[in-house]
């Protein structure tokens, strides 16, 4: 079956569309990439998701802001099957999240969890006559899990080694990790969020250079680490709570941004984009060395290591100063991309959704609840015929 994942992350820059061939069930699943393309969104577009995020927005402009995404993941699918000439059966799609909360909070006399990603389903059926499943997220916060992450269903089928402990870290908008140890089953591995990925860099480059992101982690070169801010940031009780556990601009947005460009004080602007890329590395760092078993004595001489080669994807993966960072706090594990092993890092949760929208239309289970927290495997998403 070859099927479309679609992708916008938090970080809200634009459109993600991978297509793969689908062969076998479950975690015998075979993939095979077939083509891949990126879209940024519109600059009011852009504008207007990250403003609508954690914000009181009038009704109205959420339920334009949902079709209209719609329209625009449509535009894509169509785009790129007909430049790669492809016809297919599928799409799955992530959709925008505005909105996640995966711990439990007081809510009108309950505790509730609840998340909200955006982008009509229905219209990207119609706009392009096949089956779309969304709104992945629910049904695994329904069965009592935090909702993410899911991609290591995708990372179990493709990463797992039967002699090798593998790490694979995807650093987009938030940072997280999927562990798989050697010869594992589905059940024994661990996945979470630790921290943010490209989401605060993006912040503060936006706000102080005026530009969407730091190329290369060229800016990030120039300055110098604050490492005073860094150790007050890593302090912060979500760092040291122990998986599973989930973040976005909830924890990590504009008003942890304000707070982090306030506390570096009169530094040059560079100082705080490398300040800034700093934490995403050694909050990545922190996670492998202190939440992962047996990790703590990381050197490069230890050979007994649990875990051995980590495996690096999503925007994050191309700041060659982040890539640089993880090298220096993590050395004794080899470092590589999943370009490395045949999967385009920019394709690579796009592929995901591809997969889990896959295993949704044949009512399979598509979470890992190791790695979700949710008490049963669950089918996910919602499907929208044309």
């Amino acid at each position: 079956m070859i099927v479309a994942g679609v992708m916008s992350g938090t970080s809200a820059d634009g459109i993600n569309v991978a297509i793969v061939r689908l062969r076998g069930r479950r975690f015998r699943t075979r993939l095979e990439l077939l083509a891949h393309e990126e879209y940024a969104f519109p600059a009011p577009v852009r504008r207007t998701i990250l403003s609508f995020m954690n914000a009181k927005v009038p009704v109205a402009d959420l339920a334009r802001l949902n079709f209209l995404l719609g329209e625009l993941y449509a535009e894509s699918v169509i785009r790129t099957t007909e430049k790669h000439k492809i016809d297919i059966s599928l799409i799955g799609c992530h959709g925008q999240t505005l909105y996640h909360q995966g711990e439990a909070a007081p809510y009108l006399g309950r505790k509730i969890s609840c998340t909200w990603q955006t982008g009509e389903g229905a219209v990207l059926a119609q706009h392009t006559r096949v089956p779309v499943v969304s709104d992945f997220r629910p049904a695994d916060m329904a069965a009592g899990g935090k909702g993410a992450p899911l991609v290591p269903f995708l990372d179990y089928i493709l990463y797992r080694h039967y002699r090798r402990g593998r790490i694979v870290q995807n650093i987009g908008g938030i940072a997280n990790l999927t562990a798989i140890p050697s010869a594992a089953r589905p059940e024994n591995v661990v996945a979470f969020d630790t921290g943010p990925g490209n989401m605060v860099i993006d912040a503060v480059v936006e706000r102080l250079f005026q530009k969407s992101f730091d190329r290369d982690g060229r800016i990030a070169a120039r300055g110098r680490v604050l490492e005073r801010v860094v150790d007050e940031v890593l302090s912060r009780p979500f760092f040291r709570r122990k998986p599973p556990k989930t973040a976005g601009r909830e924890e990590f947005g504009r008003e942890f941004v304000s707070d982090f460009v306030r506390s570096c004080g009169k530094v040059a602007k560079e100082d705080v984009v490398a300040t800034a890329t700093a934490i995403t590395a050694e909050s990545i760092a922190y996670s492998v060395r202190n939440l992962l078993p047996g990790m703590k004595a990381i050197t490069p001489k230890h050979r007994r290591l649990p875990f051995r080669e980590i495996i690096v994807s999503g925007g994050g993966a191309k700041n060659v100063t982040l890539m640089n960072m993880l090298a220096e706090l993590l050395a004794g594990l080899k470092i590589a991309r999943t370009d490395d092993h045949g999967m385009p890092s920019d394709a690579k949760e796009a592929a995901a959704f591809a997969l889990l929208a896959y295993e949704t239309w044949f009512r399979l289970p598509g979470n890992i609840p190791s790695a979700t927290g949710a008490v049963h495997p669950a089918i996910l998403g919602k499907i929208s015929f044309p």
